[in-house]
């Protein structure tokens, strides 16, 4: 059945409760053309666009239409869970009548999420550190305790999905029923008829979406494992976290321990593995005596440590492999995994690759680490996403200074060669001039590397007691927050204003954000966390403080090797570098302010740069466009008179009864519960029938329940069929009482 878009997008936003706006149907459409023109796509949508509906019903409905799937990527789990668990069930119902069908989807996820049928069985070695059930003691630790749920656990799920078992359990426990990509025996395992990832992956194979993310669909289209389904549309959503996590994805590292554990596991099958163990301490006594810092260079030293790891693991390598005709063997297979790493990661730095930049760190539970990464993945973006599909990219942050270029250069959609490509700003529904103030301190001296200036304390302490506390400090360190922290708490500790000052590392940062979001005396300080991932909407945010320009630390290897590489070239390396990364960073920190239409505040830039610096129009046309000021007296007169006027803190719910937190971004007239958006906000807590039950209708359930509701009744409103609903209610334990009592 044909459906015109724009009645699907109507009917799409109503089934959400949320309003069309001008913005969300100008990208709609913009999707549907580059769609059918094959031309791919950035879009900025600013807060309350409602990009995701913007970018689903084009993507279903060309699925619908070509009968292919769509796939979206997303960086972070709390979008996936979103569009899985609210959007794309209340997308499908509301389009099931054009459309003719109910539209499916699916989410996607990596080898390691699922429980290994053929490790359950014992084809496997046990983990390191751990135990088979015979072995566990239920009072001897809460590892062992978990490890005898989750093998109870995993002899009873119908989808193996990690995120079914609820309450969940530690990584190390998990490691006991799970194998990654690489240890898995493939189409070798006697239990690939019954593998729980390959029957998710076949099913979604006949799906009109799937949802997944960047590192998987990058390790897709890298490696060609053709773990997604043939598809000609993918949507990367939060599309400025992409280099990031596709240069996070083929960075390869190698420590001393790493060979140690390789060479234990491979010991029962080679001969060779003691010339490994002395690799292992050749290489450990040579990481030690290297400075933390970029490598320009091999040293002898340490090309002679890799080339004894790569060689004697090559020998081993040998020894691994397996007969023809000889059962699969999981032991074999893990040990064949890590020896094989070790090889290939050895050689790739020994290779000294034009693109490749190679740094040790120093970290302290593991040691010295060497690590390797591409300079640039714009190239590999190009040949390998760019190719053979059209793809949407979308984020509230795409343009930079103005134009999308900068962001467009570090994809491999500029230069010769480069596909064809359009930019488009949809913009906002919020009135940012109206709205919020940039204030910037022009009279304060510019930050320096000895910590907070007295004079900028003093500022921050006269703005945050202007606002009555409501106040979110956005630092470059951590170092920063804290002691900005400790000072304002003596401070105001003094004089009984009853402003409290909260500081990132105090509790666990969503505990954090829900104490800011419901005392409106509060101040919440921290580092990149607060950056991008706080949503407080109403009275509680309403002043915004960011300490400096986020520029990359002067020692990142990465940052510094781009910089190098593009002056070379004849180029600007601070402002392709440099000036782009602390302008997207700004750009999420002033977004914090201006969560809903309703909101007011002020943003305060605390770094005179942002005025005087010549890079300072680059950086202020990156921001929302707020009404721009450096009067001091007048930004403390008006965070007063907000002060006075601020209505009460928007209600925030408890992690058990957890409202939907991101409802901001697509349900735009919904009213949002604050929260910190890293975290899944209406998270999966079980699968029942098909069905992923999320907190919130558990929340619903109980409260139904208490209140009386029939089956039929908790039916009717969580839509859902009366045998799914009961055997819900059956897992948590929940009886029904004879009642006639409903929602309506």
């Amino acid at each position: 059945m044909a459906a015109d878009l724009d009645a699907l997008l109507h009917a799409a936003v109503l089934g959400v409760g949320g309003t069309e706006r001008a913005g969300q149907v100008e990208m709609a459409q913009a999707v549907e053309r580059a769609v059918e023109s094959r031309e791919h796509l950035l879009v900025q949508a600013g807060t309350g666009t409602g990009k995701s509906l913007a970018y689903l019903v084009p993507a279903v409905k060309h699925a619908i239409d070509v009968g292919r799937p769509a796939v979206v990527a997303t960086a972070t789990l709390a979008l996936q869970a979103q569009i899985v668990d609210r959007d794309m069930p209340r997308l499908a119902r509301a389009l099931q009548p054009l459309l003719g069908r109910t539209p499916t989807y699916a989410l996607v996820k990596g080898r390691r999420n699922y429980v290994c049928v053929q490790k359950l069985g014992g084809g496997f070695p046990e983990e390191e550190g751990l135990f088979g059930v015979e072995q566990v003691d239920r009072s001897a630790s809460r590892l062992g305790a978990e490890v005898v749920r989750l093998r109870e656990w995993a002899d009873t799920t119908e989808s193996g999905d990690r995120d079914e078992l609820v309450p969940g359990v530690s990584e190390r426990a998990w490691r006991q029923v799970s194998v990654s990509a690489h240890e898995c025996l493939g189409s070798r395992c006697p239990m690939v008829a019954e593998c729980f990832v390959e029957r998710s992956r076949e099913a979604a194979r006949d799906v009109d979406v799937i949802v997944t993310n960047h590192s998987f669909m990058a390790i897709d289209a890298f490696e060609g494992r053709q773990m997604l389904p043939e598809h000609d549309v993918l949507v990367i959503d939060e599309a400025h976290e992409l280099v990031d996590r596709v240069t996070s994805t083929i960075t390869d590292e190698l420590t001393s321990a790493m060979v140690t554990s390789a060479a234990k596991r491979a010991g029962r099958l080679s001969e060779n593995t003691a010339e490994v163990e002395d690799a292992g301490l050749l290489l450990d006594s040579v990481l030690e005596t290297l400075p933390e810092g970029r490598l320009h260079g091999i040293p002898d030293s340490l090309a002679l440590a890799l080339t004894r790891v790569r060689d004697t693991t090559r020998a081993v390598q040998s020894d691994l492999k397996p007969t023809p005709g000889d059962e699969a063997d999981g032991g074999r297979q893990v040990a064949r995994a890590a020896i094989d790493e070790l090889n290939e990661n050895a050689a790739r730095i020994l290779e000294q690759r034009e693109l490749d930049v190679v740094w040790v760190s120093k970290d302290p539970r593991r040691g010295a680490v060497l690590r390797v990464a591409p300079m640039s993945v714009a190239m590999l973006v190009r040949e390998r996403i760019f190719e053979d599909r059209t793809v949407i990219l979308t984020s509230a942050t795409l343009e930079l200074g103005g134009t999308f270029d900068a962001v467009a250069g570090t994809i491999g959609l500029r230069g010769d060669g480069a596909p064809p490509w359009q930019g488009l700003d949809v913009g906002s529904p919020f009135d940012y001039p109206k709205q919020g103030i940039a204030y910037v301190a022009k009279h304060l001296p510019p930050p320096g590397r000895d910590g907070t200036p007295p004079e900028t304390l003093d500022e921050i302490e006269a703005l945050v007691r202007a606002a009555g506390g409501r106040t979110l400090g956005l630092f470059s360190s951590t170092r920063g927050a804290q002691n900005a922290a400790e000072e304002l708490r003596a401070r105001f500790g003094q004089d009984g204003t009853g402003i409290d000052i909260l500081c990132q590392g105090d509790d666990q940062i969503s505990t954090l954000v829900r104490q800011f979001a419901r005392e409106p005396t509060t101040c919440l300080f921290g580092t990149l966390t607060l950056w991008q991932g706080v949503d407080v909407p109403g009275s509680s945010c309403q002043l915004v403080i960011i300490d400096r320009i986020p520029f990359p630390r002067p020692d990142d290897p990465l940052a510094s090797a781009r910089a190098q590489a593009i002056a070379r070239m004849g180029g600007n390396g601070f402002m392709a570098v440099s000036a782009t990364h602390a302008a997207l960073r700004l750009a999420q920190g002033a977004g914090r302010l201006i969560r809903r239409a309703e909101d007011r505040g002020i943003v305060a830039f605390l770094d005179s740069r942002m005025m005087t610096a010549r890079y300072a129009g680059f950086l202020q046309r990156s921001l929302p466009p707020f009404w721009p000021t450096t009067d001091r007296e007048m930004v403390l007169a008006a965070l007063r008179r907000l002060d006075d006027i601020a209505p009460e803190p928007e209600p925030v719910a408890d992690p058990a009864l957890r409202g939907v937190t991101g409802a901001i971004e697509d349900v735009v007239d919904s009213r949002p519960v604050a929260g910190v958006t890293p975290v899944p906000t209406s998270s999966r807590t079980a699968v029942v029938a098909g069905h992923a039950w999320t907190s919130v209708q558990d929340g619903e359930l109980a409260e139904g329940v208490e209140a009386g509701v029939d089956l039929g009744g908790l039916a009717d409103h969580l839509e859902l069929p009366a045998e799914v609903v009961s055997a819900r209610l059956e897992q948590l334990g929940l009886e029904l009482e004879d009642s006639t009592f409903s929602f309506d």
